[in-house]
């Protein structure tokens, strides 16, 4: 009985070692970012345009990736102004998806769903808006939905 627990113990140790070992080796304590890099809260977001009321069900129509920190870049074709526009806003995305005034859009019902996912300012952000038509869409989305 005594060998068997003992076993089973030296057991234990030996995979315990060899779990240390491939952490060691795999480079995990080194995982942080090094430079000036490390010094930004993360801001990085997906966004989407999606035609229809459900951007689950809707068809994706564009989606571009945004990062903000240490300095606008990515897919979206203006970042610095997608980025200043959200630093405005203080990532407040219904302000900046709020419908301009004075324009005149026909009242159809032709649903554009705008998403944004990912991490603002080290938070995690998800944000989903449906516009009416894509006119409203066009004069209530500001630079960040502008692709």
């Amino acid at each position: 009985m005594r060998s068997i627990a003992r076993g089973l113990g030296l057991a234990s140790a030996a995979m315990a070692l060899t779990a240390l070992t491939a952490l060691a080796g795999s480079g995990v304590a080194g995982a942080a970012p090094s430079g000036t890099e490390s010094l930004y809260a993360p801001s990085a977001l997906v966004l989407a345009i999606t035609a229809g009321d459900d951007p689950d069900e809707g068809t994706a129509l564009r989606a571009v990736t945004l990062v903000c920190a240490p300095r606008p870049s990515g897919t979206h074709p203006a970042p610095a102004a997608a980025c200043a526009e959200l630093r405005a806003a203080d990532a407040m995305f219904d302000t900046i998806t709020m419908p301009a005034t004075g324009v005149r859009c026909s009242k159809e019902w032709d649903p554009m769903t705008v998403t944004a996912d990912g991490v603002w300012n080290g938070r995690r952000v998800a944000y989903t808006h449906t516009f009416g038509n894509p006119c409203a869409m066009r004069h209530g989305s500001g630079a960040l939905f502008r692709f």
